[in-house]
């Protein structure tokens, strides 16, 4: 008995959400580098232009830093060393004037933005997410999208933490509940290539 596999998602349901891949980033990443990170989001994200699927691209971005959360901490936040256009996209990226830009003023990507009403609208219930940090944006955006009740897809080698730990936890506690985990080279060979 010959059983086809189940496509991974529908290209007309799915969406690429690309967190906070901005010229800020450092270079303390594990378990991969930014440099990887990068690489892997820009060939999901020329896969999904070409399939005419949404690509949403997410960064942090102030006038002022008057408009961002400032809450009280036990120990002061790291230094951001933030230099001449931080919030502006990794040219990596190639952004595309189909991409959706979203603008966010905390960790995840729904709060305070139009993500879920841009998706909603174009009747998609599934998010690849890829980007960094594993553990802050990337984590916080995909608890939201699960609380929104979207079904998930982690490009796990397409994302990572500030600390190897990090990662592991989110990639083995977290994201295994909400969502399915593949490689960027899963997701290509899913679309045929």
């Amino acid at each position: 008995m010959n059983q086809e596999k189940a496509p991974l998602f529908d290209w007309n349901k799915t969406a690429l959400v690309i967190i906070d891949l901005q010229k800020w980033i450092g270079n303390r990443y594990a378990p991969y580098s930014a440099e990887t990170v990068i690489a892997h989001s820009a060939k999901l994200a020329k896969l999904f232009r070409s399939k005419g699927a949404f690509v949403a691209l997410v960064h942090v971005s102030s006038k002022d830093f008057k408009d961002m959360p400032a809450p009280k901490l036990d120990t002061p936040p790291p230094a951001l060393n933030l230099i001449e256009g931080w919030d502006e996209w990794v040219p990596e990226l190639e952004v595309s004037e189909t991409d959706h830009i979203i603008s966010k003023k905390q960790w995840g990507a729904f709060h305070g933005t139009d993500l879920d009403l841009q998706l909603r609208r174009r009747n998609l219930d599934t998010l690849v997410l890829c980007g960094i940090a594993s553990g802050i944006g990337v984590d916080t955006t995909a608890r939201e999208a699960y609380q929104h009740g979207y079904h998930l897809i982690f490009a796990i080698d397409a994302m990572t933490g500030f600390t190897q730990a990090e990662h592991e936890h989110v990639r083995d506690v977290i994201f295994p509940r909400i969502g399915r985990i593949r490689t960027t080279q899963e997701i290509l060979e899913e679309s045929g290539l």
